[in-house]
């Protein structure tokens, strides 16, 4: 009786602490997160400042394969990817993975030192210098490009980071690169001769396709979803959060990039976040944005998407 007695003073205490007995809290899940280096991480460097005191491992990569892979093995639980990516990946894994918001809008610039390159026809006959093979930037130029009539008229070169492109563009400034942001004011930054020469988010616009140009998306393990829901909530909470910072804190913020690694020098990170388009947007908003982008892609090439377009439980009910 004694022994049964300490037992359920044990439970109880257990329960006034954690909120019941044997269980633990969605907080003290670890959520392993995974993200690029460029914009879509910009976007979380509040919360990686402060990961040493949360439940947060976060990991950040140059290529989306990498990021894929390891969503794909079970080694992360949440990735910022590339939008098109995701519905690829989606596919892959017969619905294993799900959206929870739009974490970067449209971020790429043609940077070059021509003068002479003032819209899309003037690449008639180059050769564009982008990163991004089979993820947004590819099809998104290709895109472009066919609705413009140069599809088989400018040549893409790719490299595996942006600093590869930017290392081209100082080595030849007459060359044209597409850079996301935060790295198109670390290349201006870098070579006085170069300059923004065209916006895609202003030329996708102007093809009037009832869609807006988006960049970055956060998924999750649909199994770590069903099993962690509280935990997965509390993220894009916490995301969003980060995004607010970002946005209004934007000096500390640069700080707080460079700290991260994403970009070497403060007042270029500075300079280059107003101009990354970093949101976090969920629900209705996310799903009319994102369906609409990739039905985009989807009637170009269906390919980029992954063969087809994904079905409703893609969206992430996260009620």
């Amino acid at each position: 009786m004694k022994r049964f007695f300490k037992a359920f003073i044990a439970c109880m205490a257990i329960l006034f602490v954690m909120g019941g007995c044997g269980k633990a809290k969605a907080d003290d899940t670890v959520v392993r997160v995974g993200s690029l280096k460029g914009p879509t991480s910009i976007g979380l460097v509040k919360l990686i400042h402060d990961s040493a005191d949360s439940n947060y491992n976060f990991t950040m990569e140059t290529q989306a394969d990498v990021l894929i892979s390891s969503v794909a093995s079970g080694d992360l639980d949440i990735a910022l990817i590339p939008a098109n990516v995701a519905s690829v990946l989606y596919k892959k894994t017969n619905g294993g993975i799900a959206v929870i918001d739009i974490n970067t809008l449209g971020v790429l610039y043609m940077v070059s030192g021509d003068e002479s390159i003032t819209s899309l026809a003037d690449l008639e006959g180059k050769t564009v210098y982008t990163t991004g093979a089979g993820t947004t930037p590819e099809y998104v130029l290709r895109y472009l490009l066919d609705a413009n009539g140069l599809g088989d008229k400018v040549s893409i070169e790719f490299k595996s980071e942006a600093t590869e492109v930017a290392a081209t563009l100082a080595a030849e400034p007459e060359a044209v690169g597409m850079l996301p942001q935060p790295f198109v004011i670390a290349a201006l930054a870098q070579n006085e001769a170069l300059k923004i020469v065209l916006d895609m988010t202003k030329e996708w616009d102007a093809l009037n396709n009832g869609s807006q140009l988006l960049t970055g998306v956060t998924i999750v393990r649909r199994q770590f979803l069903e099993e962690h829901k509280e935990a997965v909530q509390k993220f894009v909470k916490d995301h969003a959060e980060s995004v607010n910072f970002v946005n209004s804190e934007v000096e500390t913020a640069a700080q707080y990039t460079v700290d991260a690694g994403i970009i070497e020098k403060a007042p270029v990170a500075q300079k280059a976040i107003p101009f990354c388009n970093i949101v976090c947007l969920t629900g209705d908003e996310m799903k009319k944005d994102l369906s609409g982008y990739l039905q985009v892609l989807f009637d170009q090439d269906p390919s980029s998407v992954g063969g087809a377009l994904p079905g409703d439980d893609f969206y992430a009910d996260m009620e």
